[in-house]
C-alpha cells in the first residue's frame, strides 16, 4: 500500500538560501559555475553515479551541481555573445574558452577528473553515444535556462586526454534577419537589394568561416520571402529556422549532396534558392544553370575578395561564359572588432602604419585614431562587438569582356575601383575614420589583399581581346612528315617504330604506282616488318571494291 508518509516533505528555507516561486530553496552558490564546482569537488557522490540516475530521479537532476554547471557556462557564453564554446581537456586541467568577437579568451578552469562527467552531459543533452569516445560525433540542442534561449550545435573529437568538445552558440535573441539592420552601407546596400530583387540570376557572399555571410544571406531570404514567392535551401548544417522557407540538410554519407539537393529542387517549381555552400564544379554548374533558367540563386564561397571569386570558379571548371551570363554581383565580407566605447581614446597613429594602408591611405585626413584602453565592460580587451565591412562587385558589359578575354584578378580588380567599387580596406577605414574600430583591426582584416594595386593604371595586354593563334602553315615537302605535338606518346613496340618510319617510304611508292599491291609490298618487305590478314597497312590508304 502507498504510504503518504513516504512523499518527500516540504524543503523550508534555510539560512543562505535563495526562496523558490514554488516552495524550498536554492543555495547562493548554486547560482555560480564555481559555487557548483566544489560542490561536485566536496560531495561523497560522483559526477558519473549523478548521470546514471538522470532517468531515474529528473527531479533531483535538475537539482545535481553537474546539470547546474554545465547550464551556468552555456548561459554565460550565450549571455556574453560568444560564437563559439570550446571545452579543451588536457593532463592537468580542463579549459574552457569562449569565442568573443572572433577572440578565444579563457573563461573557466575544471579539474580533469570532471572531464568525462562533462562530456557526458553535453552527449546527453544533443543524443549521441555517451558509450562511444572513440571516434568523431555531431549533434545539436536548444536550451532555455534563466530567461535564455539559444541553440548549439556540437562536435566531439578524441584527443589525447579525452574528447574535445567545440559547441556552436546560435542564440535566437541574437539573429537578425533585417538586412538594413547589418550596418551595410546605404550604396552597397542599393547594389545587394538590386541584384536580390531580380528574377533570376546568382548572388554570391565570400569570405571565411565565421565573417557573417550565412547572417547576410538569412536576411536577404527574409527580405525575399513572401506568400507569392517559393524558397529553398540546401544547407549543411541549417544554421537556422526560417519560417515559410523549406530548409533541406545535406547528408553526403547517403548521397545526399548539394547538387542531389539542387537536382531535386529543380522539379519543386522554385523561385528562390540558397545553397549553403558552392563546394564543387558540379555544385557551380548546377546553380548556375538554375539561374540561367529563370531562378534567384544565392550561394557562398570562400575567397578572399570578390574579384578573386570570378578566378575561384574559373579554377573549378566553369566555363568563363557561363559565369559572365548568370552573376548578379559578388559580395565580399569581414567582421572586424568595434573599440569600447567605455574606455576609448584618441592616439595618434605612426607614420609607418600609414603607410601599410598603401592606396587606401588617403582616408583618413589626419593621423589620429580611437585605441581602447580596456575596462570591465570589454573584459579588459578595448573591444566591443564587430562591425561588418562589405565589397560589393556588379558586373558589367566591359568587365563581362574582360573575363571573356582573360583578364588576371588584378586587371579586374583595378578595372573595379576605378569603376567605384569600394574595397575591404577602404571599407575598413571609413569605419576607423568614424571611430568605431581600429587601423589594427582593419589591417588583420585585409591583410591578404593587394593593395598595391593601382587603379588609374592602364590595363595590361592581357585585358584586350586575344586573337587565337594562326595554325602553323605546312610546306608540301612535309605534306607527309609526321606533325611535331608538345608531348609524344610513347612507342609501343619495335614494329609500330618501324612501320612509322616506312610512311612516308610507302606514299612515295603509292603516289608513283597507286594501282600496284605489289610495289606496296616490295615496301613494306624493305622496311622489315611483316605483316599479314586485315591488318595490313596498304588498307589505310586504299580500299578494293568488292567482287561481285
Amino acid at each position: 500500500m502507498f504510504n503518504s508518509s513516504s512523499k518527500p516533505a516540504a524543503v523550508k528555507a534555510k539560512k543562505g538560501m535563495v526562496p523558490r516561486p514554488g516552495g524550498g530553496g536554492v543555495r547562493g552558490d548554486e547560482l555560480t559555475v564555481e559555487g557548483n564546482l566544489k560542490m561536485l569537488l566536496d560531495s561523497d557522490e560522483s559526477a558519473s553515479d549523478a548521470l546514471k540516475n538522470l532517468d531515474n530521479a529528473a527531479d533531483a537532476a535538475i537539482d545535481a551541481p553537474l546539470i547546474r554547471l554545465v547550464n551556468l557556462l552555456l548561459v554565460e557564453a550565450v549571455k556574453a555573445n560568444a560564437s563559439d564554446i570550446h571545452i579543451e581537456p588536457f593532463e592537468s586541467i580542463l579549459r574552457v574558452r569562449f569565442r568573443i568577437d572572433g577572440i578565444l579568451q579563457e573563461m573557466q578552469k575544471i579539474p580533469p577528473k570532471l572531464a568525462s562527467s562533462v562530456s557526458s552531459r553535453l552527449k546527453i543533452m544533443a543524443e549521441l553515444d555517451i558509450c562511444e569516445r572513440r571516434v568523431p560525433q555531431d549533434g545539436s540542442f536548444k536550451l532555455k535556462s534563466n530567461g535564455v534561449q539559444a541553440e548549439f550545435r556540437m562536435s566531439t573529437l578524441p584527443s589525447a586526454f579525452g574528447e574535445k568538445i567545440v559547441l556552436r552558440v546560435m542564440s535566437s535573441t541574437a539573429v537578425n534577419n533585417d538586412l538594413s539592420k547589418l550596418g551595410i552601407p546605404s550604396a552597397q546596400l542599393k547594389m545587394i537589394r538590386d541584384a536580390i530583387h531580380r528574377p533570376d540570376g546568382l548572388v554570391l557572399v565570400t569570405g571565411p568561416t565565421g565573417s557573417g555571410k550565412t547572417t547576410t544571406l538569412y536576411a536577404a531570404l527574409n527580405e525575399l520571402n513572401d506568400i507569392s514567392v517559393s524558397v529553398f535551401t540546401a544547407e549543411d548544417p541549417i544554421e537556422g529556422t526560417l519560417q515559410g522557407v523549406t530548409q533541406c540538410q545535406a547528408n553526403p554519407s547517403v548521397g545526399y549532396t548539394f547538387a542531389a539537393i539542387l537536382r531535386s529542387l529543380l522539379r519543386q517549381d522554385p523561385d528562390v534558392i540558397l545553397v549553403g555552400e558552392i563546394r564543387d564544379q558540379e555544385t557551380a554548374e548546377i546553380s548556375i544553370k538554375a539561374a540561367l533558367t529563370g531562378h534567384l540563386v544565392l550561394s557562398t564561397l570562400h575567397t578572399n575578395c570578390a574579384v578573386s571569386t570570378i578566378q575561384r570558379l574559373l579554377n573549378m571548371g566553369v566555363a568563363p561564359y557561363l559565369i559572365t551570363t548568370s552573376i548578379n554581383c559578388v559580395v565580399a565580407q569581414r567582421l572586424v572588432r568595434k573599440v569600447c566605447q567605455h574606455c576609448k581614446q584618441k592616439v595618434r597613429v605612426p607614420t609607418e602604419l600609414i603607410t601599410k594602408l598603401g592606396v587606401g591611405a588617403e582616408v583618413l585626413t589626419d593621423q589620429s585614431a580611437w585605441h581602447g584602453q580596456g575596462c570591465d565592460k570589454c573584459r579588459n580587451q578595448g573591444y566591443a562587438g564587430r562591425a561588418p565591412i562589405y565589397e560589393v562587385l556588379r558586373l558589367d558589359d566591359q568587365m563581362r569582356s574582360m573575363i571573356l578575354a582573360g583578364a588576371s584578378k588584378d586587371e579586374l580588380k583595378a578595372y573595379a575601383v576605378r569603376s567605384g567599387m569600394v574595397t575591404l580596406r577602404r571599407a575598413g577605414l571609413e569605419l576607423v575614420k568614424e571611430g568605431l574600430t581600429s587601423i589594427e583591426e582593419v589591417l588583420g582584416a585585409t591583410s591578404e589583399e593587394l593593395e598595391s594595386v593601382n587603379p588609374d593604371a592602364e590595363p595590361l595586354p592581357s585585358a584586350t581581346l586575344r586573337q587565337a593563334v594562326p595554325p602553323p602553315v605546312l610546306t608540301p615537302s612535309a605534306a607527309f612528315e609526321p606533325v611535331q605535338r608538345p608531348n609524344p606518346q610513347p612507342i609501343v613496340n619495335a614494329a609500330a617504330a618501324k612501320v612509322t618510319e616506312a610512311v612516308p617510304l610507302l606514299r612515295k611508292m603509292e603516289q608513283k604506282q597507286p594501282s600496284s599491291s605489289t610495289a606496296l609490298q616490295a615496301g613494306i618487305a624493305a622496311a622489315g616488318v611483316s605483316v599479314t590478314g586485315a591488318s595490313a597497312p596498304g588498307a589505310r590508304w586504299k580500299t578494293s571494291k568488292p567482287k561481285t
